[in-house]
């Protein structure tokens, strides 16, 4: 049942929709413009710990989902703890202190989930940044404060559906850091040495034939994904000549891949990264 929770979960967090029919994973995958290498990286680490190889994630899929699951985190999952929290232990004894300090304690776990999702999405992935131990360690400290000095009165059954949700959020959210340091970070280290690799070629090939202005025109209209014809319309120019300059372009730089081409973009400063959709 866990490892169906944990497939909803990630289906939902790389924007793939309910009611599938028959498709297969890859066809799924295609229709809502998911890699879908990434998409079982994930599945495969999340519901059977099994490791990804860092040159089978595409970044920027790994992020969006990424993103999702902090959206989910900040926007649903946070405040409806809350809320269930505040339903489950404040029915008691007015004259106890414990409901609102067991209710401040959550406050500050939430905070802390706030401001390190706050890191991440400000791109801010390095490697010593290792907070998520002392995330869960709160949870775990609000689950051990309800058992042992909780007084009684409360609403049973929804003291333990709080108790059960106060689990799942804890091992989500540790999942969700595991992602990040098992899979994001090894990948984003490729990413840069592919790249430093990249400088090293074009370094020590100074004397390579240089991209005329409308060959670099051209190259960063792909590396933005446009096909032929879009890339004709774009420029105003023939579809047969988008094809010649796209020729030349592939003999000058003696790259033959769009990834590669992209990496050349990005190196030489021809196109930022965080336009690449």
């Amino acid at each position: 049942m866990a490892h169906e929770e944990d497939a909803i979960q990630i289906i939902s967090r790389f924007g793939l929709e309910m009611g599938v029919g028959e498709q297969s994973i890859e066809e799924a995958c295609r229709a809502h413009g998911v890699h879908t290498p990434t998409f079982l990286a994930v599945v495969n680490y999340k519901v059977y710990q099994q490791r990804a190889i860092p040159g089978d994630i595409d970044l920027q899929t790994l992020q969006c989902y990424l993103r999702n699951a902090h959206t989910y985190f900040l926007d649903f999952r946070l405040p409806r703890l809350r809320r269930a929290l505040i339903e489950a232990i404040i029915p008691v004894d007015p004259s106890t202190k414990i409901p609102m300090l067991i209710l401040r304690c959550y406050d500050e776990f939430a905070e802390e989930i706030r401001a390190h999702i706050e890191h991440e999405n400000e791109g801010l992935y390095d490697e010593h940044d290792h907070d998520e131990g002392r995330i869960t360690d709160k949870l775990t400290e609000i689950k051990n404060l309800i058992i042992k000095y909780y007084p009684g009165g409360a609403a049973q059954y929804e003291l333990i559906s709080v108790m059960s949700d106060l689990w799942h959020t804890e091992q989500d959210f540790a999942d969700h850091c595991d992602i990040e340091d098992e899979i994001l970070r090894p990948a984003l280290k490729m990413h840069k040495k592919r790249v430093e690799s990249q400088k090293s070629k074009a370094g020590s090939n100074p004397g390579g034939e240089a991209l005329s202005e409308r060959e670099r025109e051209v190259l960063i209209q792909v590396v933005r994904g446009l096909s032929n014809k879009e890339i004709a319309d774009t420029l105003c120019i023939s579809m047969h000549t988008v094809i010649t300059h796209r020729k030349h372009i592939t003999r000058k730089l003696n790259i033959h891949s769009t990834a590669g081409l992209t990496i050349y973009a990005i190196v030489n400063q021809l196109i930022d990264i965080n336009s690449l959709e």
